[in-house]
């Protein structure tokens, strides 16, 4: 893969693309294609590698014994996985990551910080320094994503989530990453149950919303 290809990714933000050059080659590029529904990397393996979405999307997801699924965040074109597993020695994975649509991957290995730091050359620093970056804010999504799992009422959680996208986008319509039973699996509620709410929200002059586009409606002044 060409590093014009990467460049936009905040793994590799400020860097040139020789020194781009000399990451892929170091950390062992490889390209990987994935079908929508394959699992990439499964709950309970140990991985040495972050991935890179070059094409598509993945979801990290949740899957418990008994057949429950919990989305906890979608992962777009730019963005990174299991960095933080990489990152680290022997951790096994606590989530699946599935693929949301035809995706391609690129895998890097040797993205530990003591290995990246033992370089001490330009590159695997700012590869270290956006990898901090990744990080926070990986935490303020899942920091997020708790404060829209805390309402008691399913109105409660739409509102959270939908009012934080507007916030992210600056507008009130945008498209969402999930479509209704992703959406449902990620505020931790029943699909028929969600739809309803919806509905009922649309009725009540609250919100606009076909498929994954949703607008959120102003209420009149008194």
């Amino acid at each position: 893969m060409e590093p014009s290809q990467v460049k936009q990714s905040m793994l590799f933000h400020g860097m040139e693309e020789a020194e781009i050059r000399e990451a892929l080659q170091r950390l062992q590029a490889r390209e990987k294609r994935f079908g929508k529904g394959e699992v990439l990397l499964r709950a309970g393996e140990v991985t040495d590698q972050l991935g890179l979405v070059a094409e598509g999307s993945v979801t990290i997801e949740s899957n418990d014994a008994w057949g429950n699924r919990t989305i906890i965040s979608h992962v777009g074109r730019g963005q990174v996985f299991a960095e933080s597993y990489a990152m680290l020695d022997h951790e096994p994975l606590l989530v699946d990551v599935t693929a949301n649509e035809d995706c391609r991957i690129l895998f890097l290995r040797n993205c530990g910080v003591q290995t990246l730091t033992g370089l001490r050359e330009a590159w695997a620093m700012k590869v270290v320094a956006n990898l901090l970056t990744i990080s926070a804010h990986k935490n303020l999504t899942l920091s997020g994503r708790s404060f829209h799992t805390a309402p008691k009422t399913i109105r409660g959680r739409v509102m959270s989530y939908l009012n934080s996208v507007s916030l992210q986008t600056h507008a009130r319509a945008f498209d969402i990453p999930f479509d209704r039973q992703q959406l449902a699996d990620y505020l931790n509620v029943e699909r028929s149950a969600l739809s309803k709410e919806l509905g009922k929200m649309e009725r009540d002059a609250l919100i606009e919303c076909r498929k994954n586009h949703f607008t959120i409606l102003l209420s009149d002044p008194d």
